[in-house]
């Protein structure tokens, strides 16, 4: 009776959540030539922590009650793939990540998202469909055929755009209670801001240069659009590409509302990242770490003051540290800073009852 009460109460102010601010926006692309694969991504919110999550594969998972609105068939799956994740509201609640196969995802605010109703499809969080992806997807083909048969069970109003190591990209939306995904020719520029793609690719088309400066969600898809397709006909790589990635993540940038700005670089397994509080660029070696079950899960704080190569930096993860980065982030949340301490408490903690699953011990992975 306890755990319903405080399902009630959360889902209670998940529904009081205002409409979007223009200022609480994201901006993301995938820029794809001769080879060079990155995925940008610009996280503007209106608190800036996180912890940076080394996630196992082989870990048998189970959706966290409290962050469903219906909590009648929750999701159950073992992870396939380890993963990096950006965390903001607890571990295995991400923001946006890449797996050890390639697959990035983000996510940004869409206030016309209405996810499926209720139905025999097994449930999970809005922040957990990221985890649930990255841990059993390795393309964006198996993305879009999984998330038909999964149902997210949330108030909270996304859509995502994803891309694979191979140069696929797809936006993932849910519209009218119906999964609504643009890829390959649905999808002739690899950009998301925060209006449905298909309205924002008709702005595209009509919008003259001179008018697309402000900040609104259109200017800001077509801004990046443009210069995603200019790439397509540029020479860079390297740091040079990873550069232009993030030239356009300032060019769409939210001066105080922009909190993180990431590139990932999926040719290499890489993750270049800065944030509002450390503005120095800092990168991630994804190929390095132990993605085996039963090892210790590491984490990182976004905000530390460090530079160049952090991967050698992360340390094991504890709860202290988990329940603190939960405690600060809907603290500075406005429709989540009367989220009792209890509520709080479980999120904290149910990550650590996951267990090894038994097939992949058997097997060695």
């Amino acid at each position: 009776m306890k755990k319903a009460l405080l399902r009630a109460f959360l889902f209670a102010l998940l529904l009081s959540a205002l409409p979007l601010n223009s200022a609480f926006a994201c901006t993301t692309f995938c820029l794809k030539n001769r080879g060079e694969i990155l995925f940008g991504k610009n996280y503007d919110w209106m608190v800036g922590d996180g912890l940076v999550f080394v996630n196992k594969r082989g870990v048998a998972k189970v959706s966290t009650p409290v962050s469903l609105a219906d909590t009648s068939n929750p999701a159950k799956w073992v992870s396939k793939y380890g993963s990096v994740t950006f965390n903001q509201y607890g571990r295995e609640n991400p923001s946006g990540g890449m797996n050890e196969a390639g697959l990035a995802i983000e996510l940004m605010w869409l206030d016309e998202s209405q996810y499926p109703k209720p139905d025999a499809r097994p449930s999970v969080g809005v922040l957990e469909w990221i985890q649930y992806q990255l841990d059993t997807s390795a393309t964006v083909a198996e993305v879009i055929t999984s998330s038909a048969k999964l149902r997210i069970s949330s108030e909270v109003k996304l859509h995502y755009l994803v891309n694979d190591k191979t140069g696929n990209t797809a936006t993932i939306e849910f519209l009218n209670g119906d999964l609504v995904a643009h890829s390959e020719a649905r999808l002739p520029v690899s950009t998301l801001a925060n209006d449905a793609y298909a309205k924002s690719l008709n702005y595209l088309r009509t919008a003259s240069a001179d008018r697309t400066k402000s900040n609104s969600s259109l200017d800001r898809f077509v801004r990046a659009a443009r210069r995603t397709r200019e790439f397509d006909q540029q020479s860079k790589s390297g740091a040079e590409a990873v550069n232009y990635a993030f030239e356009i993540l300032s060019n769409v940038a939210q001066p105080g509302y922009t909190q993180w700005s990431i590139v990932y670089d999926l040719k290499r397994g890489l993750i270049h990242f800065r944030t509002l509080q450390s503005p120095q660029i800092r990168a991630i070696d994804t190929k390095a770490f132990d993605y085996s079950c039963g090892t210790s899960v590491k984490n990182f704080d976004m905000n530390s003051n460090q530079s160049g190569d952090v991967t050698s930096q992360f340390t094991d993860y504890t709860r202290k540290a988990n329940r603190d980065l939960i405690e600060r982030s809907f603290g500075g949340t406005d429709f989540l800073k009367s989220v009792p301490a209890l509520i709080k408490d479980q999120l904290a903690s149910y990550p650590e009852q996951f267990v090894c699953s038994v097939s992949r011990l058997r097997s060695g992975r």
